[in-house]
């Protein structure tokens, strides 16, 4: 239990461990676990994090001396390291307490990249041939670890990812000296390749071997070093792109103790973090460029006040208002307040009859915004688009904060 405490605590900066998109598996046909039905349930942290999953690190001894780490090798933390049948022991057992629905593993680098990389192996290893556990692995691989270790990792784990850890190569080199970003591109780039290949043998045999089906995502640290929100959204764009990653992750960066005086002293707000998912999210299903959500005169930083997709609009008023029972789809979505599955709805609705503000309302979740923006049946905004006091008006209402 203090190995538990300990390396549950030193896994929780990292944030990608979502478990969206794998196979379905089951045990109505024999061995434990699932990844439908009564298997993997979302659970979310209030800042969005995943927590369904049993989320530790086999070891927070790590050779490496990464400044924004905790568990770098010159931090003075309380150090613990699981066997592999520890992990696969509280995995098992967990899961049997219908405490967790799958795991999240990790680990410092020992001994070697490859020595670490076959330990994590094992553990998915021994969870499905032993114990035939089929429910939800995901696998923090290193990049720098032997190509054949990262083949079976793929074989054994729904989902695998490599953190690229900062969006730039000058912040790598300086805060993470023995981490070269050639390496985690090269080991990320053969990671897409497996997939692929993994697919086309799928599709011409039913019977081929499954390679990471979850897909690979990574991780963005935000707010360690002078990164702009510009920057931060076009290489993860540039990610999507090579790599055909399923999710960047960003994670706020967190002060810690002893840390290198290179790294700010104070934490950023985490809202840059969740308006950085809503314009990742734009740029992904609504059609936005990264160019586009920017406002040129805010020094690349996305506005904290409101939404990307509000903000847009209020910088392009006069595309507004939008008539719902005549736009097209691509117009719709960048409409603030209406979602994809909106759209999709008002796009068959209207096909039989034309949508009223009340309709409209029916199908998406809140008209308050999305009133001042759209024309309908027996609806028109009339000024309160051109007011400037709109973006006041539409901005969260400030909170009255407890002290105690």
């Amino acid at each position: 239990m203090e190995k538990l405490e300990i390396l549950s605590d030193a896994a929780k900066y990292d944030a990608s461990c979502a478990s969206s998109s794998t196979t379905k598996r089951n045990s109505l046909k024999g061995g434990l676990g699932s990844t439908t039905g009564s298997g993997i349930c979302h659970s979310y942290a209030p800042d969005g994090r995943c927590i369904s999953l049993l989320k530790i690190l086999l070891t927070n001894y790590c050779s490496y001396d990464c400044a924004f780490c905790i568990n770098r090798s010159s931090s003075n933390v309380r150090r613990a390291r699981f066997t592999v049948e520890e992990v696969v022991d509280l995995t098992v057992s967990f899961y049997k307490r219908n405490y967790i629905e799958g795991l999240f593993l990790s680990s410092g680098i020992i001994r070697s990249p490859d020595y670490t990389m076959a330990e994590l192996v094992r553990v998915a290893q021994t969870l499905r041939e032993v114990h035939c556990f089929r429910g939800y692995i995901h696998l923090k691989l290193i990049p720098s670890a032997n190509a054949d270790l990262v083949a079976q990792a793929g074989l054994y784990a729904d989902r695998v990812s490599i953190n690229v850890e900062l969006p730039t190569e000058v912040s790598l080199e300086r805060f993470a000296p023995e981490k070269r970003p050639r390496e985690i591109s090269a080991a990320m780039g053969g990671l897409r390749l497996k997939i692929e290949e993994s697919k086309a043998e799928r599709a011409k045999s039913r019977r081929a071997p499954v390679f990471s089906p979850a897909g690979q995502s990574t991780q963005m640290i935000v707010g360690a070093d002078g990164t702009s929100d510009a920057t931060i959204l076009q290489r993860s764009a540039q990610l999507y792109g090579s790599f055909g990653l399923r999710r960047v992750y960003y994670s706020a960066f967190s002060p810690i103790p002893d840390a290198s005086r290179q790294l700010p002293l104070s934490e950023p707000p985490l809202l840059r973090e969740h308006r950085l998912y809503q314009a990742d999210w734009l740029t992904r299903f609504y059609g936005f460029e990264v160019g586009e959500i920017l406002d040129d005169g805010a020094g690349g930083m996305l506005d904290l006040t409101v939404d990307p997709k509000l903000a847009w609009a209020l910088r392009h008023r006069a595309r507004f208002p939008v008539d719902v029972n005549r736009a097209d789809r691509e117009t719709l979505l960048r409409v603030p307040g209406l979602g994809t599955k909106s759209v999709g709805k008002i796009l068959e609705t209207r096909r039989f009859r034309r949508l009223r503000l009340e309709d409209v309302g029916k199908i998406a979740r809140s008209i308050t915004t999305l009133r001042h923006f759209i024309v309908a049946e027996g609806w028109r905004p009339g000024a309160s688009l051109d007011s400037e006091r709109l973006k006041q008006h539409l901005a969260p209402k400030p909170q009255q904060l407890a002290l105690l």
